[in-house]
């Protein structure tokens, strides 16, 4: 075998040196150790693969890598790294076989520069060789110890080292020949005999992770092949899939003698430096997480991009060394980046990439030291560099020189305010943070539309509103725009869009928007409407949206205080029909859409309207020929409308603008009754019945009142009453009784309405026509009443014994009133009938009279007595108790507030109500029981039955024992106990003959 490189020499050499000084041994061993199992342990496949770029770029060839992975049959797999490019020199096996001494000059543009790359592979290997095509070199653990031990044979000392060191030896000290020959194609390889599963696992992981960084650390090696047990895998074309920017310089003397100081020897003789960053062209590429110098160190880069420069290193190759070099290095390294963003920016703004360059700003918090140095001077470079796209032509400005809005703005709005704002970039909401660290000033939207110059076609400023209408979602942007320029179909051009009507050519009668505009009625250009502008606040110039419009007011309130003479009539009479015409236009119009009650736009009714006598009146005091209200109401009081009017618009619209076609109402929420709306105030008696109502309570509802009640022709009432009860409106007011708050609580007072009619027709306390039931208490009605149905027929105080409405004050005090009126004759039926409907009246304070009508002692009749002599029977065992006074009797349960009301004693008040005679405990009879089974089992009967010494027929103790004397005086006593009282007569029946039982519960089935 030959030894083309000398190995017999290399190895002669080193073991007479240990041999003379054994401690060379253990300096050797420990540090090829320490290389090894330190900053080397997971590097082998970068070493290899820097080598192999070396190789080629010294032999200026197209550098390829192959590196094979492969099984072996009971043994250990067997990792081999060929490679083109120089091959192995004598030069180079004196490298490889002395540590931290390159083979490599300073003026090639060689990546390694320690010389002790190769130790890498003692890592997995204790055999490592290296065959090339000018021969063959080998490295062994187990013939480096045989030598040594055979040299510590003659020297002691050597063989002590080895001892303590139990055995290990350097391994790269001592090259041994080798044969073999590189894969076809290939120049080198380097075959690593794996040293067991442990470190073929630890090369299979560092085969997966190999990427794109290795290509672009090492641009001499156009490609890497990766053949993992026959799977093979090619990295190639990273440049494809990366933006690269290179940065490279060369070291003057004094840079030298400022940076390189410092430094190590060899690494003094470095010529100058390298920097290159790299971004992904796809979103899928991963970016690595640290630094590269130019390959993986260990210091974090949370930057999205791959860094690759000349950074000097620790012993370690893993961190960055601090120093002079690497505060140069690091400031070149931050001009590259923001040159690679500006080449982006300009890229992008011709098309040419589609990379949204803020992603690339440095934001958040640094990784670490070295990446915060690095964003700090990024953030300083990008200050100048044009890598914002300008909105308007798309050119890249620098930050100092752009302008953000202070909203989240779509293309479209950024596209019409970039003319009218320079240097206006977008700010997606993504890349706010990104600005903010790159200094890029904010304006608000709001000072952007301040500047906005309020002239321009109509035409343009709705392709302004167009572009800004996607901000319209976001109330704080709607808030800035409200001084937007509007302008108007008069000309002008006004500020804010709140309050504009918003319309379209021919929307609109023409007639209304002529006489209206001297009264500042504000409409949009149609040219210039758009849907930005309703966001804004601008309303859809519907005619009712017109007639809700201010303006429209103001004329109508011109022409009426003009009417008045409070003021000057528009211009002269044809000015004022002019106005007058295109408010009917416009009501017209809104009729026809949407629809508007009468006296829904209460304003309306003062528009001035020729009468039949051609003179201006306000549409409220004038009525539609042969309309009810011409039949209804006096012609001195209410004006018939003009022919000419009448013939020119249609019923609809005339009373829309309050022109009476029937009685109207005045309306008002929750008046203050001491000082009412004027139309209220005006009406008939208003003040007195506010007086009343004001003696109760305060409003805390609406009120609604029927008007020209003064003005309804005598003979007309049952028509007009007849009125009211058919139109809903009407009827509403008439009904609903005012809602008040008290210091009780809340309460009701009748309607104005109710209230006027009942005064004025003199009908409250009379009773339905055709109604005997109160038997001459209340006089009779007119016959006209009989026809309106029960409720109007209380509102106006009507009272119906058949109805179950609630009776108000003043029909209570004359019922009250008639109890002891003497020239009332008074049948029992009558009477029963007036004390059931005042038991069931209410709380109403009202004066009662000193006699009072009671039963007479038989209960066949009435008669009456001073108010000491009568009491209201608590219930009916009372009825047989005269000698309490005179009976008044209440429906059952309502005895207490018939007293009240009457101001009588009970007459439980009069006497104890104790039996007082002697009885006998006996069964209730089981037919009792059978017809009603709630009866108590037993009674106490007597022979004569007295109660506080007055004889009853029956009576129910304070215990409820029935007590009675007679069978029917036992029906009743068992019916009252039981609750049952309407059976009273059933019980009776029954108990005087038990044989009718079965009879009348088949009749009750």
């Amino acid at each position: 075998m030959t030894d083309p490189f000398g190995t017999a020499g290399i190895r002669q050499r080193v073991l007479a040196a240990w041999t003379a000084a054994p401690v060379r041994l253990r300096e050797d061993a420990n540090t090829e150790e320490d290389l090894a199992l330190g900053g080397y342990r997971d590097r082998l496949l970068v070493e290899l693969a820097q080598n192999a770029a070396d190789a080629a770029t010294r032999a200026e060839v197209p550098g390829r890598l192959l590196l094979t992975l492969r099984e072996r049959p009971d043994q250990p797999p067997v990792l081999i790294a060929a490679n083109t490019g120089e091959p192995l020199t004598a030069a180079g096996v004196q490298s490889l076989a002395t540590l931290r001494a390159s083979a490599k000059s300073a003026d090639d543009d060689s990546v390694g520069r320690f010389g002790v790359g190769f130790a890498a592979v003692l890592a997995v290997s204790d055999e490592p060789a290296v065959l090339s095509r000018t021969g063959g070199v080998r490295f062994s653990r187990q013939d480096t110890a045989a030598l040594v031990a055979t040299a510590g044979q003659d020297t002691p000392a050597l063989a002590d080292e080895v001892r303590r060191r139990e055995g290990h030896v350097p391994v790269l000290r001592l090259p041994f020949e080798a044969d073999g020959t590189p894969p076809d194609g290939f120049d080198t390889a380097v075959v690593l005999a794996l040293r067991d599963e442990v470190a073929a696992d630890a090369v299979r992981a560092q085969l997966a992770t190999l990427d794109d960084a290795l290509l672009l650390a090492l641009p001499a090696l156009t490609e890497v092949v990766l053949d993992v047990d026959g799977r093979r895998r090619a990295l190639s074309g990273a440049e494809q899939r990366w933006h690269v920017h290179r940065r490279a310089g060369t070291w003057t003397a004094s840079d030298r003698a400022a940076l390189l100081a410092d430094r190590p020897t060899e690494e003094r003789r470095q010529l100058g430096w390298q920097v290159l960053w790299a971004v992904p062209r796809e979103p899928e590429v991963v970016v690595p997480g640290t630094v590269h110098a130019p390959t993986p160190t260990d210091e974090p880069l949370a930057l999205p991009a791959l860094l690759l420069a000349s950074l000097p290193l620790d012993p370690t190759r893993r961190h960055v060394a601090p120093g002079p070099l690497a505060d140069r290095l690091v400031a070149e390294c931050a001009r590259g980046y923001a040159d690679l963003l500006s080449e982006l920016a300009l890229r992008r703004s011709r098309v040419e990439v589609e990379l949204e360059v803020l992603r690339l700003v440095p934001v958040g918090l640094p990784a670490g030291a070295l990446d915060g140095r690095l964003r700090e001077q990024i953030l300083t470079c990008l200050a100048g560099a044009e890598i914002l796209a300008g909105v308007e032509d798309g050119r890249p400005l620098r930050p100092r020189d752009a302008v953000v809005l202070d909203v989240d703005a779509d293309p479209g709005a950024l596209e019409v305010l970039a003319p009218r704002l320079a240097g206006l970039v977008e700010a997606p909401s993504w890349g706010r943070s990104a600005l903010r660290a790159l200094d890029v000033p904010v304006m608000a939207l709001a000072d952007v539309v301040e500047t906005l110059p309020a002239q321009g076609d109509p035409a343009s400023w709705r392709t302004l509103y167009e572009g800004l209408s996607s901000l319209a979602v976001d109330a704080r942007a709607r808030e800035a725009m409200a001084a937007l320029p509007v302008p108007l179909a008069d000309g002008r051009v006004v500020r804010g869009a709140r309050g504009l009507l918003l319309g379209e050519s021919g929307q609109l009668p023409e007639q209304a928007l002529q006489p209206l505009a001297r009264f500042g009625l504000r409409v949009v250009h149609p040219d210039a409407a758009h849907v930005l502008l309703e966001r804004l606040g601008a309303r859809p110039a519907t005619a009712r949206a017109v007639l809700d419009d201010p303006a429209v007011g103001v004329a109508v309130q011109a022409l009426s205080d003009a009417l008045s003479g409070d003021g000057a009539l528009v211009d002269n009479g044809g000015d004022a029909l002019a106005v007058t015409d295109a408010v009917l236009a416009l009501v017209a119009a809104a009729v026809a859409g949407q629809g508007i009650a009468p006296g829904e736009l209460a304003w309306l009714r003062d528009l001035p309207l020729p009468d039949d006598d051609g003179e201006l009146a306000p549409a409220a005091v004038l009525a539609l020929p042969g309309s009810a209200a011409a039949e209804l109401l006096d012609p001195d009081a209410i004006g018939l409308l003009g022919a000419e009017v009448t013939a020119a618009w249609s019923p609809a619209v005339l009373t829309a603008v309050g022109v009476l076609d029937g009685l109207g109402t005045w309306s008002a929420q929750e008046p203050d009754l001491h000082d009412p709306p004027d139309e209220l105030a005006e009406l008939d008696g208003f003040e007195q019945w506010a007086d009343e109502v004001l003696g109760r309570g305060v409003v805390a509802g609406d009120v609604v009142a029927v008007r020209d009640l003064d003005a309804v022709l005598e003979q007309a009432w049952p028509a007009a009453v007849r009125h009211l009860a058919g139109n809903p409106e009407l009827r509403r007011a008439l009904l609903t009784p005012v809602r008040l708050r008290t210091s009780d609580g809340a309460a009701t007072f009748p309607s104005y309405t109710a209230w006027w009619l009942g005064h004025e027709l003199g009908l409250t306390g009379t009773v339905a026509p055709g109604s005997d039931d109160l038997d001459g208490v209340l006089d009779a009605a007119p016959d006209w009443v009989e026809g309106l149905d029960p409720q109007v027929q209380a509102a106006l105080g009507v009272v119906d014994p058949a109805s179950s409405l609630p009776l108000d004050e003043e029909v209570v005090a004359r019922l009250v009133g008639a109890i002891g009126d003497p020239q009332r004759e008074l049948g029992v039926p009558s009477c029963l009938r007036l004390w059931s409907w005042l038991a069931s009246a209410g709380r109403f304070e009202v004066p009662v009279p000193q006699r009072v009508r009671v039963l007479d002692r038989t209960g066949e009749g009435t008669r009456l007595v001073d108010r000491e002599d009568a009491v209201v029977a608590d219930d009916p065992r009372w009825l047989q108790r005269a000698d309490v006074g005179g009976l008044v009797v209440a429906p059952s349960g309502r005895a207490h507030e018939l007293a009240g009301l009457l101001d009588l004693d009970l007459s439980s008040e009069r006497a104890v109500g104790a039996v007082s005679s002697p009885g006998l405990a006996a069964d209730v009879p089981a037919v009792a029981r059978l017809a009603v089974p709630t009866v108590p089992p037993t009674w106490v009967e007597h022979e004569v039955l007295t109660v506080d010494g007055q004889e009853v027929d029956w009576w129910v103790d304070d215990a409820g024992r029935p007590h009675a004397s007679t069978s029917d005086g036992l029906a009743r006593a068992l019916a009252w106990t039981s609750g049952t009282w309407p059976a009273r007569h059933l019980l009776a029946e029954v108990l005087a003959d038990p044989g009718s039982l079965g009879r009348r519960l088949a009749e009750d089935l």
